[in-house]
């Protein structure tokens, strides 16, 4: 081995932890125990999330029920009338007043992708290579001004979510998203914020949602995050009147 590359090895061992270059997984799992670690984490059985919704001047209440193993159902409620999109492992639905329909409509395979991700209380980068997706590490970037580690997941349905993780508390900062529906991509970014402890999980609880590279986002304000309350599978199911209806397409 000659001299300069022994020097450069050495060297490298000696730096410290934090100045080393990472691995993909590292980075994941720094992450992951930001979060408050893959045990407390598996130890949430079911969440409830309530939150403020506001764009502008327009405001309403949203509420996300998750439950293991893959149930999610999401509430927007506006005047007295909720909107619903449920997914119970097998089927995705909606209930949409705001349209005027009255009916439970089955969602179509494209439709349904967002809540099958969201149906995961984990998230997707927790054993991400058991469920089928790909992690590449692709760098530094910055944040409005805070360096971050950029990671690229492309999941097991093709959509591609690219993580922006604070290099000194390994949070999530930015998701830039793309997902493709019918084949035309969908392109999104999400900020966090205000990250506080729930029984000893790191969740933010300020969200921005936008178009990517649109100045203009919704907020989401989050008021209370319960861990494992009782929730009943009948949430998540689609009425039983509707079940022989068909898959909404293009509705979301």
């Amino acid at each position: 081995m000659c001299r300069t590359l022994l020097k450069a090895i050495l060297a490298l061992a000696l730096l410290p932890a934090a100045a080393r270059p990472q691995t993909v997984d590292e980075i994941i799992a720094k992450n992951i125990q930001a979060h408050g670690g893959p045990e407390k984490m598996s130890a949430v059985h079911s969440r409830i999330q309530t939150a403020k919704f506001s764009a502008g001047s327009f405001k309403a209440d949203t509420r996300l029920v998750n439950k293991r193993p893959d149930e999610v159902r999401e509430e927007f409620i506006l005047q007295g009338m909720t909107q619903i999109r449920a997914y119970d492992g097998k089927t995705g639905w909606q209930l949409d007043p705001f349209e005027g329909r009255r009916a439970a409509e089955l969602l179509a395979e494209d439709d349904m992708k967002d809540l099958v991700v969201d149906s995961d209380i984990d998230g997707p980068l927790v054993n991400y290579k058991q469920k089928g997706h790909k992690a590449e590490f692709m760098g530094h970037d910055s944040v409005e001004g805070t360096d971050c580690y950029k990671v690229k997941l492309t999941l097991k349905n093709g959509d591609i979510r690219t993580y922006y993780f604070d290099a000194d508390s390994y949070l999530e900062l930015k998701l830039e998203t793309q997902t493709f529906v019918r084949g035309a991509p969908h392109d999104s970014e999400t900020y966090y914020g205000d990250y506080d402890p729930v029984n000893g999980i790191y969740y933010p609880f300020a969200i921005e949602q936008g178009q990517k590279g649109s100045p203009d986002r919704v907020r989401l304000t989050v008021e209370k995050i319960e861990l494992n309350p009782p929730v009943d599978n009948a949430l998540f199911k689609m009425p039983a009147a509707n079940a022989q209806a068909g898959p909404s397409a293009g509705s979301k």
